[in-house]
Order: structure tokens, then sequence, then C-alpha cells
């Protein structure tokens, strides 16, 4: 059954960005997340900048990633409990996009806290080991000269605090962040209970650039979507 509406969510997302009239406008979508969504906090500011390098230490940069919706996190590989959790949550986020037309519009970037243990063999095979695909996702970590409290400072820029313990882990909130693709910030989703389709719709929205709304005589994705849960 779960698979059965995944597939049928992907055919919706789907008909959706090939039928633009039926595409719901930004602002219709950030307004629904407002109702039906407590861990949905709509945002609309310059998206702090960040140059870091991935686990083959080339350098990539928020202003490298402009034209595309990116969708970020940050995590620890130690991390022993919510991190796992929230990179598979962007695993199953990035199966539902990578199944529609998105997949070529959106980077997911996950930013490690930890750069002095998150080595770029250790950052490949987690990766891996929680399912998430090279073709659109990216994990960085500082490069050699910068400190290693820079990607802390990094999230700390986008309101999200990781304080260092003297065992090495780190108290932290968990926030997955959508930045459009003028390189702005437009949404947190808070936690892990946010319902993924929630963002995925929002992230259409994006892609789609639909800024207005529109009427439509036929029903809309809202609607559509309701039917399949």
């Amino acid at each position: 059954m779960e698979l059965l509406k995944s597939v049928a969510l992907a055919f919706a997302l789907v008909t959706t960005i090939i039928a633009p009239v039926l595409a719901h406008s930004l602002e219709e979508v950030d307004q629904d997340l407002r109702d039906k969504d407590k861990y949905f906090q709509p945002v609309d500011s310059e998206a702090p900048s960040f140059s870091l390098q991935d686990a083959d230490g080339r350098v990539v940069s928020l202003a490298g990633l402009r034209g595309k919706v990116v969708v970020l996190n940050f995590i620890y590989t130690n991390c022993p409990d919510v991190c796992p959790l929230h990179a598979e949550r962007i695993a199953e986020l990035q199966v539902m996009i990578n199944q529609t037309p998105m997949k070529a519009m959106v980077e997911f970037v996950t930013i490690t806290t930890d750069p002095k243990r998150d080595t770029g063999e250790v950052l490949r095979d987690y990766g891996k080991a929680h399912g998430l695909d090279p073709v659109n996702w990216v994990f960085l970590t500082a490069t050699p000269d910068q400190p290693e409290d820079s990607t802390r400072k990094i999230a700390e820029a986008y309101g999200l605090k990781f304080t260092q313990g003297d065992d090495g882990m780190q108290m932290h909130g968990i926030v997955t962040h959508v930045i459009d693709q003028d390189g702005r910030l437009r949404a947190r989703f808070h936690g892990l209970k946010f319902e993924p389709v929630n963002l995925v719709i929002f992230v259409n929205a994006l892609t789609n650039r639909a800024q207005r709304p529109h009427g439509h005589q036929q029903p809309g994705l809202w609607e559509k979507l309701k039917g399949l849960f």
C-alpha cells in the first residue's frame, strides 16, 4: 500500500509539472502549509553564503548552485540518534522528487558540523549507508584552510546552533531548509514530523516559478493528494 501511495504521489507531481495550469502558486502553497503543517516556517531572506568542499575535495558554494532549488540540512556522522533519522528523511524526500522532472532542478546539500572527524571517505560511506543518491546530493565539509568550527558557524547563521560537548557529541536541533533559485531562504521545516509531501509541494511551487495565484476549473494538486492518503 505504501509503495502504491508513493507511485501515485509521483504520478500526481509529474502531472502537475507537465500541466502547469494545475499547479498552485507559491503564495497559495505557503498559505496552505501555514494552516496544515505546524512544522513549516515560511521565510524570505537572503540565504547565508557558504563555500566548502565535497568528499573529493571539490569546492561547492551556494553561489555556484544558483538556478537550482537547494534543500539544505546540517548533521554530523558521529551523531547516534537524530542525525541518521534526518539523513533518511532527506533520502525519502530525494526519492520522491527524483521520480519527477524536478530531479534536474533540485540539489540536496548536507553540511557536516564535525569537519575534523568527517573526512571524504566518511562522507561517502555515510551517504551510501543512508540511501542518498549522489546524482543531486552532496555532503560538504570545511576546506583545509578553514577553522574547525566554520561549519557550525554556518549552521548558526541559518538559525541552528550545534553546541560541542566534551565527549565529542553535539547538542542541536533539526531543521530542513529550502533555498530558491535566486539564493533566498524560503522555508524551514522543523524536526522530523513534518509531512514529506508538504516539502515536495513547496519545492514544486518554487521550481514552477508560480508566484501568483490563479483560478482553475480542474482539481488542483492538493485535492489530488488528499484522495491518495
